[in-house]
């Protein structure tokens, strides 16, 4: 009976702490709009300098109907997702095979580093010129700018090993192969996978660095010809999507995390 009492209190704990998870961020945003309103209503600001929120939501409304937000977030989104996928999966390959190898260090820490001092926003109209304003050359920037943050956190979690445990998997006769998918994958997972959540957001930022330099289609492209126009609150519509789609993004690692770092959990 006690047991069974223990367990409803850790299960009305638990649902309260999902309420309140759930609770605080709603409370914050509606805390922002009201804040968001009445700066509008003392400072008394024309539409094109500072829309109010019923305008952005109205905005918002028309763009979503006439199809032109969706085909603009369609393209960016595509674009994210892929430099993603393809800077994560190159970073974590070279990573690797860096953390492996002091000599590949040496040869290559320079350039990587190197590459990191010229800034996205320089590189991104030599990409345009190169590969074009379709989406190719958003996916390379935003490539570019995930690749670095995942690359060290790679290195990192393969580095962090402790070499007790590769003593333990070769006295047992480990093939280098079970050593990679039982021991280093597993061991640097953590630190592999924080990684990836900073490079979630990170891509957003890359391919809206391309649209900017130069594209025909995207969010990007969309608040650059709305600010063109001084139709602010399209802006607005472009910038929230755009943090919308960073959350999706993170929020999906982070769901991701979960699942593949259960073993971490304590159980109860």
């Amino acid at each position: 009976m006690a047991l069974t009492a223990n367990q409803q209190r850790v299960s009305r704990r638990r649902s309260t702490w999902h309420i309140s998870r759930v609770a605080w961020p709603i409370a914050a945003f509606v805390i922002f709009l009201l804040a968001w309103e009445a700066l509008i209503r003392i400072g008394d600001y024309p539409a094109f300098i500072l829309p109010g929120p019923v305008a952005v939501a109205q905005k918002f409304v028309r763009v979503f109907a006439d199809g032109t937000l969706l085909r603009h977030t369609g393209v960016t989104f595509i674009e994210v997702t892929g430099g993603l996928a393809s800077g994560f999966t190159l970073a974590t390959v070279t990573g690797y095979a860096i953390a492996k190898s002091p000599t590949l260090e040496r040869i290559l820490t320079p350039y990587i580093v190197a590459s990191q001092a010229v800034p996205v926003v320089a590189i991104a109209p030599l990409l345009i010129i190169w590969f074009g304003t379709g989406i190719t050359s958003k996916i390379l920037i935003s490539a570019l700018i995930v690749f670095f943050p995942v690359l060290v956190t790679t290195i990192t979690g393969v580095r962090s090993v402790p070499q007790e445990l590769y003593d333990l998997m070769r006295s047992m006769q480990a093939t280098p192969w079970q050593i990679f998918t039982r021991l280093e994958v597993p061991a640097s997972m953590p630190v592999l996978m924080a990684g990836l959540k900073v490079g979630a957001t990170l891509s957003v930022i890359g391919a809206v660095v391309g649209e900017f330099t130069g594209a025909d289609a995207g969010l990007g492209f969309m608040i650059n010809l709305a600010d063109g126009l001084f139709d602010t609150a399209r802006v607005f519509v472009g910038v929230f999507t755009l943090i919308a789609m960073a959350l999706l993004l993170y929020g999906a690692v982070a769901l991701l995390e979960r699942r593949v770092l259960a073993w971490q959990r304590p159980t109860d």
